[in-house]
């Protein structure tokens, strides 16, 4: 109860951070959304991450959005949000922001960790630097530093904070073992101690790198079995059968970790001058599906006689993954767009979305009530809720139902991804 804790940002990885451990640390769950915190005093979570017998249970967490606050606590966990920019170049602008209001409250012997995802080298080239200008303390010498890289999977009940196996990592290796046995004391799962904070951000990198990778192979072969007429899902279901084969599934990636993280790993190794070839060939990949379903859905309403300027159409989801309110770096957006510049009327449905985030972010107003025939519905993330509509209702008689998430029965799709 000696270690006193202060965790930055209150997202989907800070709030449930926060949470466990404010049921064993003084904790300040702070956040410069007044509105978040405010409905967090009240027990709310947007996020739906956290429920409220879980948030009652952290007896010694406390809620602020006020920096002078700052000052009461030794160890500053950092999980604000590290996205990418228009031209897609990190945007370290939030992570910046965040240490020099830290370096403004840090005292000798104070400890910052980072949780948000960043490129190998920057907590040590980039936040130190501003730390220690904001502080006039000496990095190493009046205070320390960490990196734990989140592995938070929004939406997912089974695989939650506490049973995840956590990396950790620290400036010297007496702050390694201190970092390491504070998240080993809220982490049932146990934790892994990289060597050196580098070696954690880069295992960071790579995880979602690898599945993004992973993920862009079987779009492309999306994009061939498409020329060919084969249908992918059988395909994939076929090769399954081998013990050994990787079983990934075609789709739109985004978020806030698979389709952002490669690009963080492809900028530190730009800087260094090698080129990735593979990662980036992936991200092209992945990043024009969007294209590729708007083509294909206009393409199959031209083959049924519809005149696709004006055609009502109805798109299915537009958060990032299914039965989880995140739309952060959702790529339904680009369908959507797509559709838009064809001339085409779209609906855009779902009912994990905040309809006010959504116009917000992307400038889109969803529908609360379902009409009946569309000439077109798209189907684009797999929420529980669109399992059981009824698509013969809502589809015009010679309307296109193209499921890109494969999950309705094949003989009631027109084409699916």
């Amino acid at each position: 109860m000696n270690t006193s804790i202060a965790i930055i940002g209150l997202g989907y990885v800070g709030f449930p951070l926060a949470v466990e451990f404010g049921k064993q640390y003084p904790t300040l769950g702070f956040d410069i959304d007044i509105d978040r915190i405010n409905e967090l005093q009240k027990g709310i979570d947007r996020t739906n991450e956290v429920s409220e017998n879980q948030l009652a249970s952290s007896k010694y967490l406390k809620f602020s959005s006020r920096k002078e606050d700052l000052s009461d606590y030794q160890v500053f966990i950092v999980t604000v949000p590290t996205p990418i920019d228009h031209f897609k170049k990190p945007d370290l602008s939030p992570l910046m922001k965040a240490s020099e209001m830290i370096g403004k409250s840090l005292k000798k012997g104070d400890i910052v960790i980072y949780e948000s995802t960043v490129y190998p080298g920057c907590t040590e080239e980039d936040c130190v630097p501003v730390l220690e200008k904001f502080s006039g303390l000496k990095y190493n010498q009046d205070f320390y530093c960490g990196y734990s890289p989140e592995r938070i999977n929004p939406g997912d009940k089974v695989n939650t904070l506490t049973n995840i196996k956590k990396v950790t990592s620290g400036s010297t290796p007496e702050i390694a073992d201190i970092v390491d046995n504070l998240y080993r004391s809220i982490i049932f799962a146990g934790t892994h101690k990289a060597s050196s904070i580098k070696v954690a951000e880069a295992s960071k990198a790579i995880e979602n790198a690898q599945r993004d990778v992973n993920i862009s192979f079987v779009n492309e072969l999306a994009l061939i079995f498409d020329k060919m007429g084969i249908d992918t899902t059988e395909v994939l279901e076929a090769a399954a059968t081998k013990w050994n084969f990787l079983n990934f599934k075609p789709g739109l990636v985004g978020g806030h970790c698979i389709g952002v993280d490669p690009y963080y790993l492809l900028h530190k190794s730009e800087s260094l001058g090698y080129y990735p070839q593979v990662i980036l060939s992936g991200r092209r990949v992945n990043d024009n599906m969007g294209i590729f379903v708007a083509n294909k859905l206009v393409k199959l309403l031209i083959r049924k006689g519809h005149k696709v300027e004006g055609s009502k159409t109805l798109m299915l989801g537009i958060t990032f993954k299914e039965n989880c309110p995140d739309i952060r770096n959702s790529r339904v957006v680009d369908i959507y767009r797509e559709l838009i510049d064809f001339g085409m009327e779209v609906d855009v449905y779902d009912p994990w979305a905040n309809p006010k985030e959504v116009y917000r972010e992307h400038g889109i107003k969803l529908i609360s009530d379902l009409a009946n025939s569309y000439q077109a519905i798209v189907l684009t993330v797999a929420h529980q809720e669109f399992l059981h509509l009824d698509y013969k209702t809502l589809k015009a008689p010679t309307g296109i139902l193209f499921d890109i998430k494969a999950i309705l029965d094949r003989t009631l799709v027109d084409a699916r991804l």
